[in-house]
């Protein structure tokens, strides 16, 4: 991309954050991907090209350090076992179960296998808070429901590229079902990404204690940032877990740190302006890119996976509350439909389907590619859309 390019881009990205001042009608992902729809139409854009490597490598790692860094430790304390276990079991659950509806429905549109299901499953299994964590912290009844919703997206973009590596595998018959090497793998790839992020999130926090210049701890924060997930990514782990992890711990280092506010405003004043820029760019782009994979006929097949895999999330949600706090019957289903509907999916989903479009050879991953990004556009749209009435509807039963 040209540097102009990256200009218009973000130059209409701020007029957008800065029209919407309480991002609650028209969550502002939302907008700038239907912009990008539209901007694919302009023959200047022809030429964009949004590749896998472009969105894990560059904008991934940014926006995920700046969750994970904000996130509050003693939210993660407190909502641990609900976040745990929903981005591993409950995220395995929902992929499984997703996959068996996608397999039975869908052939009655095309032509699929349980390994394809599955792997449009994996796709839509992570999901992005980008659009709704911000209104839910306004106006969800339950405020507890914005920090279960962030630190499980932070947690299960982890889990779903080792899940997705698998099925896919499957799918193009390039790997083979054997339980023991795949929790092995599974196990390598998040702990050893687990381990690198918390390492060097330890470690790049007592070096912002040798200089109280704030532009060097900036330039740290970025060096952990991408360094973690670049570091874990070459010894085969898991990136996105150690970029995550690296944040976390760099947060809960600074609530311990005598000067925190000192820290956290200079890195705050920094990455609050690069978020909104990384945001504006990834769902542009992504929106430009749809219009390549949107030649899609079954839009009815892509608006029942959507619903149905919001019901099913409802339902792991619902019984993960009964299982660890047994609350009463009104409560749970409250809080565990808000989370469902706020199960957006985003940018590591579009990750995955570019991805798949590489390991791909030819065309025969077309027609998955193509409905998996018309659920995702859907999601993007009528989630985000519905979370702020959603909310206001449940406070006020």
């Amino acid at each position: 991309m040209s540097a102009a390019l990256v200009t218009i881009l973000l130059c209409i990205g701020y007029l957008v954050f800065t029209i919407d001042k309480k991002q609650e009608n028209f969550p502002v992902p939302v907008v700038l991907l239907l912009l990008g729809i539209g901007l694919s139409f302009v023959p200047y854009f022809n030429d964009v090209e949004v590749t896998e490597t472009l969105i894990y490598d560059v904008f991934l790692p940014g926006l995920l350090f700046v969750s994970a860094y904000q996130f509050s430790t003693a939210a993660l304390r407190k909502n641990a076992s609900v976040i745990g276990l929903l981005s591993t079991v409950g995220l395995v659950l929902t992929i499984a179960l997703v996959g068996l509806v996608i397999y039975w429905v869908g052939g009655w549109f095309f032509s699929i296998s349980l390994a394809g299901a599955l792997v449009i499953a994996a796709i839509l299994a992570p999901t992005d808070p980008a659009s709704v964590v911000s209104i839910l912290k306004k106006s969800a009844p339950d405020k507890s429901i914005a920090d279960i919703v962030d630190g499980e997206s932070m947690i299960n973009d982890g889990t779903s590229i080792v899940l997705f590596t698998v099925l896919s595998g499957l799918y193009l018959e390039t790997a083979s079902i054997d339980v023991l090497p795949i929790l092995g793998e599974f196990i390598y790839v998040s702990a050893g990404g687990v381990s690198v992020g918390l390492t060097v999130g330890w470690l790049l926090s007592k070096a912002v204690h040798i200089t109280h210049h704030r532009d060097y701890q900036v330039m740290l924060s970025i060096v952990l940032a991408y360094g973690a997930f670049q570091l874990a990514e070459s010894f085969g782990f898991s990136g996105v877990l150690a970029t995550v992890s690296a944040g976390i711990m760099l947060s809960w280092e600074f609530s311990h740190a005598n000067k925190e506010d000192h820290y956290r405003e200079s890195l705050s004043g920094f990455w609050g302006i690069v978020e909104p820029s990384l945001l504006s760019l990834l769902f542009l782009l992504i929106g430009i890119e749809a219009t390549e994979y949107l030649e899609w006929n079954n839009w009815i097949l892509a608006i029942l996976i959507l619903f149905v895999s919001i019901a099913i999330r409802f339902l792991v949600v619902g019984s993960t509350f009964k299982l660890l706090a047994g609350r009463k019957h009104e409560e749970i289903w409250k809080k565990s439909l808000l989370i469902s509907w706020s199960g957006i999916r985003g940018s590591m989903s579009v990750f995955l389907l570019l991805q798949l479009g590489v390991m791909a050879e030819g065309d025969a991953a077309n027609e998955l590619i193509s409905l998996s990004f018309s659920v995702v556009i859907l999601s993007l749209i009528i989630q985000s859309l519905g979370i702020h009435p959603l909310s206001k509807l449940l406070e006020s039963k």
